[in-house]
């Protein structure tokens, strides 16, 4: 399993803008090839920044890397430049590759 997180330092005040943005895009995510789940998570508000992080969950680190080469991922990031006033500076990537996976046990 591969993580790929972005972080966004989102300006006081533009919270719900940056929210309605990615709630409404469409990621072209759906049907690409090792792609498992997608999250937007909220973090702590600073004194400049709200912290945000986009975290998508991939099959694999060749998942994910095939997908950033394909015309999905050109489609879903092709307004990319034009949130910049929703948020201080460019995001901040990070991947992860899963060591350690634990599950919930169904009761049994």
């Amino acid at each position: 399993m591969f993580i790929a997180m972005n972080r966004f330092r989102v300006a006081p005040g533009s919270e719900a803008a940056f929210e309605t943005l990615w709630r409404s895009r469409d990621s072209h995510l759906q049907g690409v090839p090792g792609f498992v789940e997608f999250h937007l998570l909220k973090g702590p508000a600073r004194e400049d920044h709200v912290l945000y992080a986009s975290h998508s969950v991939w099959r694999s680190r060749a998942d994910f890397e095939a997908w950033t080469r394909s015309e999905a991922f050109r489609m879903a990031h092709r307004h990319a430049g034009t949130t910049r006033p929703l948020y201080l500076g460019p995001p901040e990537f990070e991947g992860f590759e899963s060591v350690q996976t634990l599950v919930q046990q169904a009761a049994g």
